[in-house]
């Protein structure tokens, strides 16, 4: 009899410490299986808050993931996993390493502000502007298209160490501009090149117009910006007197009267020069040309003869 009780609490004792085991082990399961699912959520709102934050297309650089929230420890493990595709030292995309070049401007601009009422300082301008706007059907004579950029100060210099079907010439707005210019929306239009994503601004015509008289005959010869100027039949004189005050370059102002008055558009008779600083003295612009008496610079010499002055 005795030996019957003790058997029976001998049971006992490991049916009950056989419950508790597997009680602890539901336990650690219902653990297990709450963690996962938890690390789980966090993966697919990180992957979301990354997709939101680098959609395909785009490209950010370290310093702006961080500045979003990522540690480098999310961006280093991202890269492992091939979550984030590394474009060079500190630049990194999703999906695809290769960007068109509106998907690079359009990123550099979203990078560079901190709020939607602010512009970038980097803009699409001069003939690549006036391109975006349909009014130039120049074809760059070399194998490389370039992108004429805009900038107060100079262009990141990660731009230069990715691989483009383009190249990005960057072009100082410092003796162009005013300040207070460059954050007007006025003169600025929206290329809207890919659904749901970020624009690319860039400059317009009338303003884009200055800016490539800057660089003529260097980058752009007398014909080519006398061809660009008979497609113009539409520029706003208001914006153009705007402009004209504001632009701090004598060299464009007096090239853009020269070759304005070329064509007599109507736009034109509402400007008057008197208005505008042009500065003094003769310039320089057509080396062994001759000189233009109304606006006193040098112009090739079958094109003073063509004006008839």
């Amino acid at each position: 009899m005795f030996y019957c009780v003790s058997l029976y609490i001998l049971f006992f004792t490991a049916l009950s410490a056989a419950n508790k085991a597997n009680g602890k082990l539901k336990r650690v399961v219902r653990l297990v299986n709450s963690t996962t699912s938890h690390d789980d959520v966090a993966k697919g709102a990180y992957k979301q808050s990354l997709k939101a934050l680098l959609p395909y297309g785009m490209l950010a650089t370290k310093k702006w993931l961080a500045e979003q929230g990522l540690s480098a420890h999310a961006i280093d493990n991202a890269v492992k996993t091939e979550t984030l595709l590394l474009l060079a030292t500190g630049v990194y995309s999703q999906y695809s390493r290769s960007l068109s070049w509106e998907g690079v401007v359009a990123s550099m601009q979203r990078m560079d502000v901190n709020s939607s009422d602010n512009l970038p300082s980097v803009i699409v301008g001069g003939l690549s502007a006036l391109s975006l706007s349909g009014l130039s059907q120049y074809l760059s004579l070399g194998s490389t298209p370039h992108i004429h950029l805009y900038v107060q100060g100079k262009l990141p210099s990660w731009l230069g160490r990715l691989s483009l079907p383009v190249e990005c010439e960057g072009h100082s707005t410092n003796t162009l501009w005013p300040e207070w210019l460059l954050q007007d929306k006025t003169f600025i239009r929206q290329h809207e090149w890919e659904a749901e994503l970020p624009p690319v601004y860039f400059s317009c015509p009338e303003k884009a117009l200055l800016e490539l008289l800057v660089d003529l005959p260097d980058a752009v010869s007398f014909e080519h910006a006398d061809e660009l100027m008979q497609g113009l039949v539409n520029l706003s004189p208001r914006k153009l007197d705007t402009l004209l005050k504001a632009c701090r370059s004598v060299k464009a102002k007096r090239l853009f009267f020269w070759l304005a008055k070329r064509q007599s558009y109507p736009w034109f008779s509402k400007l008057n020069v008197k208005d505008y600083n042009l500065g003094a003295g003769k310039r320089v612009v057509a080396k062994n040309g001759k000189l233009d008496t109304d606006y006193l610079i040098t112009v090739p010499s079958h094109m003073v003869m063509e004006s008839g002055s």
